[in-house]
């Protein structure tokens, strides 16, 4: 998931160089075991390393841990079972606090240090910006990187793979669907002025225009901005009737709190997976009612009684191995494990990163525990095909609508 961006690839790629050493708070700093080795990078006789640059203690902590969270889960469950052909996944995970300096540490830790297999789940889109370069100059696979930004799926690259929805995408679905199910006739855009932000601010112009509109309004502000007065007034008063939202949660939950003291109500607000959080949907004060997000992948709650008992099971696992409940981004991280640990097994014990690549372009009709499908291919490592339309109900998500597309 990728959120507020100060740093370009360009900028990234400029200071590489002169980062090559160091790292930030690793959750497993101990050097990769050489006893047996064999020729592929990252694997022994005994252990896959698997590597992820992610924000354990920064901004994005919320779900940069529950992400981490989900995947260890599933790769100790593969551990307890004996491992992948023998071999135990082991998990090294890497502190980033959401800044690309740290991430361009953290990687160049995991990749020249720990000598990972491949990379998982890397958070933010100026950290991976900053750093595909670099790592695929090394031939380490980035797999499944927590952002959702079209940088991720072009140019198309051999050695990244893609499980969540990208922003464009959604935000295309989002003002169709509202527009022409929900028959708003008055769009506006708030954004963040970022790369996830313009990104955004792009998609929704592009549909509007495809739809014969223009947006009454668009208001910009800065990721560290906590004043939307300004910005909440010029919308009001341009009779907007739906926004789209190129916001996070931090700043989403400030506007919806700003327009509430404002008595502004009679607004459709849409965002996508970047502002998709339970932290948003359980604002006492109930300021979140009624936003709706598009989103790869749908929250639950283990109190609804349709819950499978699979899931609940999962959930129940979940609360056990870590002490908190888990938020959407610990179903992706799990998923997309789980997605890592079949195409490994698939790979045989001649294991290479080619043939993992090779296993994951196979996967043409994944479906995840919580019943999400995904596909890949030789041409396509984009997995998420159609977004889930959510909205907040009585503090909590609700899902809406299913297979939507733009």
């Amino acid at each position: 998931m990728s959120h507020p961006e100060f740093s370009s690839r360009m900028w990234g790629l400029m200071v590489v160089a002169a980062l090559m050493t160091g790292c930030g708070k690793s959750e497993d700093a101990s050097a990769p075991s050489t006893q047996g080795s064999i020729t592929e990078t990252g694997v022994t006789t005994e252990e896959i390393l698997i590597g992820s640059a992610n924000d354990l203690s920064g901004p994005i902590a919320l779900l940069g841990v529950a992400a981490v969270n989900g995947a260890r889960m599933r790769f100790d469950e593969v551990n307890a079972e004996g491992g992948i052909h023998g071999r135990k996944i082991r998990f090294i995970v890497e502190d980033t606090q959401y800044q690309v300096p740290r991430a361009i540490q953290a990687a160049n830790k995991l990749i020249h240090r720990d000598g990972v297999f491949a990379l998982i789940l890397t958070m933010g889109t100026p950290m991976n910006n900053a750093l595909m370069t670099s790592v695929f100059e090394q031939g380490t696979p980035n797999l499944f990187p927590i952002s959702g930004a079209r940088s991720m799926v072009e140019p198309f690259h051999k050695l990244q793979f893609v499980g969540r929805g990208i922003y464009y995408d959604e935000t295309r679905a989002g003002a169709r669907y509202f527009i022409e199910e929900k028959g708003a006739t008055t769009p506006c855009i708030v954004y963040q002025d970022t790369d996830y932000g313009q990104e955004v601010l792009e998609a929704a112009r592009d549909q509007f225009s495809a739809m014969g509109l223009e947006p009454a309004a668009i208001s910009a502000h800065k990721p560290t901005d906590t004043e939307f007065t300004a910005a909440i007034l010029r919308l009001r008063e341009a009779q907007c009737d739906l926004v789209m939202m190129g916001t996070v949660y931090k700043d989403t939950i400030l506007l919806f709190e700003t327009a509430r003291k404002m008595g502004w109500e009679d607004v459709a607000w849409v965002g996508n997976n970047a502002s998709y959080s339970q932290a948003v949907a359980e604002q006492e004060s109930g300021a979140a009612e009624g936003f709706s997000a598009f989103t790869h992948i749908a929250m639950v709650y283990r109190d609804d009684p349709d819950l499978a008992p699979d899931i609940a099971d999962w959930w129940d696992g979940y609360v056990e191995q870590f002490g908190m409940k888990p938020e959407y981004a610990a179903f992706e991280g799990y998923r997309n494990a789980d997605i890592v640990v079949q195409a490994l097994e698939a790979a045989g014990p001649q294991l290479t990163r080619a043939a993992l690549v090779a296993e994951l372009e196979n996967m043409s009709d994944y479906i995840d525990r919580f019943g999400y499908r995904l596909s890949f291919g030789p041409d396509d490592h984009k997995g998420v095909k159609e977004s889930v339309l959510s909205s907040v109900v009585d503090g909590r998500w609700k899902v809406m609508a299913e297979s939507v597309r733009y």
